[in-house]
């Protein structure tokens, strides 16, 4: 090895010192839009290459921010690394030439530069400029060299060449032979500007004389400082063995193309030898020097000269092989002769592109505005000419294309709205093509999930909701659910039900319903009465969870459902004196004869409203009917004598509901022979002013009544008292008359008195009872009348006069009085009658008695 082989790293360190201070500052080309930097090789970790936020304008502050990074293939080496504080690019990793570039030129670092927030790329190239490190070398330290004595002065003999993995003129400058008497040294130059020496023989060899000479050959290199390498060259002197081989020409040259099969010929090398024998059979093979990938590569047949291929070509790799091949005989003193050959190889389109996502921004927000960038890709295609030149392209119906930004970059970037609720998730295929022959092609799947946006409202399920809802429902019980959906996802998704502000009959929607917020079941509040409230719409809104949330409002229609809850209720006859109510007919009447309506009210509705009637109880079932429909009461055949001159008849009132509630009435019918002018308990009356008609007609009629009822009240009131008066006067000189009816104090009806019935109507439980008292009439004899008092007020509600007729022949005990607890219960506030079924029109003026006394005590 030279002189300098040895020195350390501190010397490298030096003299890379030295070759910047020379060479000046690292340079920067800027080459169509990118920056170029120049950098020896060898230098430490750490070593300035150049301030890339200076040069590329950028805020350094902002770079660890915006994750300022040199993207490399996976795998590659990071020779430079750049400095976050400071935009400085630095000498990572030692660099060495010789090791990054195998082949000699220019050696180039192409770096690609990625910012982010916005995305931005950048290419630098830096050059790695040699130093001189490394010192020549030689194949071996020895070399020994057979010269015949027979060679002419001037004879030339090639010397293996010196190695340097420099290049320019750090490598192989000269070379430089030790002091001898016999032999001299040129120095060649190739056609590739390499050097090679030749020994010259300067003065003719005796070998008897000297049988072995020692020179030493130097190789000198062209760098600074100056580097070297030795040889030992021992020069044997052989017998005559005076023509060496000699090749057709001194160099060839031939193309193959990368994708040859191993066993392939290269090329059939053929040299001459004049001699005979063992003197001219020419053996073939590579020269010491040669590297050992072409050994790797190519193998030569020593006796033919053929040159076969090994191993396996890669134009991306070496595009072109140098083999230095020498020929020598067999003969004695045998002289290698040498000759080049240069296989071309022919680039084969055997490498598909590759894809690289070097950076990824995904998911992406579906209202993200044409344009996003999403990714940025990059193709690399090793093959050279149209093999290497790449197209890149999406598959179709996807709403994202790719855009050029530098040679082999892209950006892939939206070029529409996007709508999750359409689709989430988006597979692009990415397909990049070669313009070889045939093409190659590599595809990449990239996924990109889109996120959502609150940008759908909720929906419910159906246009509007009915609900239909049986009355006396328990209170909390479920009686529906409202559903809606968010085509939206997560939060935005998520649905909250509540029930609009209102009031329903004055009172609030929140006292009737609720909704459970999160699975939408609405629960009623209250019983629910068919009676008082029969539908009612509630608004229901579902609002999601987004920002700004959404909502959505639907109609909830609430129908409540009858049920048979309401018995009938007797309107007509209404007893007078708390026992029964009484009529009288005409022992004349004739079969059909109507002796009055049975009038009831049901405040149900439908078949529940449905009334029947029929006679439950009666004296003689042959003497008179009900009509079902109707309630008429008559007569089904004449009286005849032996018929009981008072006929008790129990009258029952039925609803259609399931299971059917009834009612009962009871009737006490007195026989009579003629007719007094009496109102009886089947008597009809108007309807009172609040719910009469408002013409003025009717008000007359009112007024008119009014007045009427007066009158006849007063003059009531009037024989009373004189009949009561005639009595005490009857008394001072006798005692009444039995047979006559007293209101005296202390006074007994007579056994002729009048019979009070015992037969009580039946009205609903529930109701108050009225307090009646017997008041004798100062009419004609035979006749008495009754005044009732409501036991609620002071207030007296006076009732008709009713006659009573005289004991008949039949009656047993006319002492019979009603007994007191025998009455007519009357509900406080009856509910009103239902006009979902109308009664006959025989059966309305009955109605409208009811309806007088239910509001007449309700005024009261």
């Amino acid at each position: 090895m030279g002189a300098g082989a040895g020195s350390g790293r501190g010397q490298l360190f030096l003299r890379s010192l030295l070759f910047l201070l020379l060479a000046g500052p690292p340079a920067r080309h800027p080459a169509r839009g990118q920056l170029r930097y120049a950098v020896p090789e060898e230098l430490e970790h750490g070593a300035f290459v150049a301030n890339l936020g200076e040069d590329l304008g950028l805020d350094v502050s902002t770079l660890s921010a915006r994750r300022f990074r040199i993207v490399s293939r996976a795998g590659a080496r990071q020779h430079l690394e750049v400095n976050l504080e400071n935009g400085i690019l630095f000498v990572n990793e030692r660099i060495d030439r010789e090791e990054v570039c195998e082949a000699g030129g220019t050696c180039l670092l192409h770096l690609q530069l990625l910012v982010e927030s916005p995305l931005e790329l950048y290419r630098v190239e830096v050059e790695v400029l040699d130093i001189n490190d490394h010192a020549p070398t030689f194949p071996w330290q020895e070399y020994v060299l057979e010269v015949a004595e027979s060679a002419v002065l001037g004879a030339r003999f090639p010397l293996e060449s010196a190695q340097d993995p420099d290049v320019g003129t750090n490598s192989v400058h000269t070379y430089r032979l030790s002091p001898n008497a016999f032999f001299s040294l040129e120095v060649q130059t190739r056609s590739d500007a390499s050097k090679f020496a030749e020994l010259v023989l300067e003065r003719a060899l005796d070998r008897e004389q000297q049988r072995v000479h020692r020179v030493l050959l130097t190789a000198l290199d062209g760098g600074v400082p100056e580097r070297s390498g030795t040889a030992h060259i021992l020069v044997t002197v052989l017998d005559a063995n005076d023509n060496v081989p000699a090749f057709d020409q001194p160099s060839y040259g031939v193309s193959l193309p990368e994708d040859a099969p191993a066993g392939t010929l290269v090329i059939q090398l053929n040299a001459t030898d004049l001699d005979e024998g063992p003197n001219g059979e020419i053996e073939y093979s590579f020269s010491g020097h040669a590297p050992p990938r072409v050994r790797e590569l190519f193998h030569i047949e020593p006796r033919s000269g053929q040159v076969l291929l090994k191993g396996r070509l890669d134009y991306e790799r070496a595009s072109l092989h140098e083999l230095y091949v020498q020929a020598k005989d067999r003969g004695p003193s045998a002289v290698a002769v040498h000759c080049r050959v240069l296989v071309h190889l022919l680039d084969v389109n055997d490498n598909a592109p590759e894809v690289t996502l070097t950076s990824v921004s995904t998911p992406v927000l579906e209202d993200a505005p044409p344009g996003t960038v999403i990714a940025v890709i990059s193709v690399l295609d090793r093959d050279s000419g149209d093999n290497g030149r790449v197209s890149c392209e999406v598959g179709p119906n996807v709403p994202f294309e790719l855009r050029s930004s530098f040679r082999n970059y892209y950006t892939l970037v939206t070029t529409q709205a996007l709508d999750r609720e359409v689709v989430p998730e988006y597979n692009v295929s990415i397909t990049a093509r070669d313009m070889g022959s045939p093409a190659l092609l590599t595809r990449s799947t990239l996924t990109v999930p889109v996120s959502d946006v609150n940008d759908n409202a909720p929906r419910f399920l159906q246009p509007s909701y009915s609900v239909y809802v049986m009355e006396n429902n328990a209170p909390g019980a479920s009686i529906c659910s409202v559903s809606a959906l968010d085509p939206d996802c997560q939060q935005n998704a998520y649905l909250s039900y509540s029930i609009a502000e209102g009031h329903i009959h004055g009172m609030p929607v929140g006292t009737y319903v609720s909704i459970n917020s999160d699975s939408g079941h609405m629960y009623a509040l209250r019983s629910l009465d068919y009676e008082q409230i029969r539908s009612f719409q509630i608004q229901v809104q579902a609002q999601d969870a987004g920002f700004p949330p959404l909502s959505a409002n639907v109609t909830v229609h609430i129908f409540v459902l009858d049920q048979n809850d309401n018995a009938p209720v007797i309107v007509s006859p209404l007893p007078r004196n708390g026992s029964v109510a009484t009529e009288l007919v005409p022992r004349s009447a004739r079969p059909g004869y109507l002796v009055g309506t049975v009038s009831a009210v049901d405040a149900d509705a439908g078949l529940n409203s449905r009334l029947s009637y029929q006679l439950l109880q009666a004296t003689d079932f042959t003497l008179f009917s009900v009509a079902p429909d109707t309630g008429e009461l008559r007569t089904l055949r004449s009286f005849l004598e032996q018929d009981a001159s008072q006929q008790q008849l129990v009258v029952q009132v039925r609803d259609g509901g399931q299971p059917a509630l009834s009612a009962t009435v009871s009737l006490l019918l007195s026989v009579v022979e003629t007719m007094p002018q009496t109102l009886s308990d089947f008597s009809e009356f108007s309807l009172p002013p609040e719910v009469s008609s408002s013409s003025p007609l009717t008000l007359y009629l009112l007024v008119s009544l009014g007045s009427i009822s007066f009158t006849f009240l007063l003059a009531i009131l009037i024989l009373t008292a004189i009949r009561c008066r005639g009595e005490r006067r009857s008394r001072q000189g006798d005692s009444c008359s039995p047979p006559r009816c007293h209101c005296c104090p202390g006074s007994r009806p007579s056994s002729d008195g009048l019979k009070t019935s015992n037969l009580t109507a039946q009205p609903p439980a529930g109701t108050t009872a009225a307090t009646c008292l017997d008041v004798p009439a100062g009419g004609p004899p035979g006749y008495c009348y009754k005044v009732c008092l409501g036991p609620e007020s002071a207030q007296s509600d006076f009732m008709f006069l009713k006659p009573c007729s005289p004991p008949r022949n039949n009656e047993k005990d006319p002492r019979k009085r009603s007994r007191p607890d025998q009455h007519l219960q009357v509900s406080k506030e009856a509910k009103q009658p239902n006009t979902d079924w109308l009664p006959p029109s025989t059966q309305r003026p009955a109605l409208k008695r009811y309806q007088i006394q239910h509001w007449g005590k309700r005024g009261c």
